[in-house]
């Protein structure tokens, strides 16, 4: 008789590598792969568990935001670092210098960098620069600032709930009945 082995949580959720098809994200993984294990640097190793990630994981900066984060204290000295993508925002009507390190630029967003006397380098060449991410500021995107996040939690219509439902309208006949007002059976 064989023993019953109980599989269903042995599902292994961490990204050991990247899926992206991309030949440059691979090159890169192989580079900061080898990076984390050479150096004792903790900078690698977060960078390269970010090249890993998916792309809701890694939420596009916009340049507000980088310049916003970039004002704070010291980092004004110091290069951003942002294992994603950054995007132009028109609202932003003065543009500092920067020294910015990322995956991808949008073409307005690094015309506005350079523009600005600032620098937009890849990751290869920040490697090259600073091996342990010396003088570097790591940065992230909003991750929760995507819609279909709205739609998580609780469910719609429970007390307290501020889910937004996957309803067609907001009208009389959509999701109003049963559980909204007491005439209707009852009321959450």
């Amino acid at each position: 008789m064989g023993k019953d082995i109980d599989h269903r949580k042995q599902r292994r959720v961490v990204r050991r590598d990247t899926k992206s098809k991309s030949g440059y994200v691979q090159l890169l993984v192989k580079l900061y792969r080898f990076l984390a294990r050479r150096t004792n640097s903790s900078f690698n190793k977060v960078v390269l568990k970010r090249l890993y990630m998916s792309r809701t994981h890694r939420p596009p900066v916009s340049i507000s935001r980088l310049t916003k984060q970039m004002g704070k204290g010291e980092r004004s000295e110091k290069m951003a670092v942002i294992v994603g993508t950054i995007t132009d925002d028109v609202r932003q009507l003065d543009m500092p210098k920067l020294k910015v390190c990322a995956l991808r630029f949008t073409s307005g967003a690094h015309a506005r960098i350079v523009k600005a006397g600032g620098r937009c380098i890849t990751f290869d060449q920040l490697a090259l620069m600073a091996p342990k991410g010396q003088n570097t500021v790591l940065l992230q995107g909003p991750r929760k600032a995507r819609e279909a996040q709205r739609h998580f939690g609780r469910p719609p219509g429970c007390p307290n709930s501020h889910t937004k439902p996957y309803v067609r309208a907001k009208g009389r006949k959509f999701e109003k009945a049963r559980g909204r007002r007491h005439s209707r059976g009852y009321k959450n």
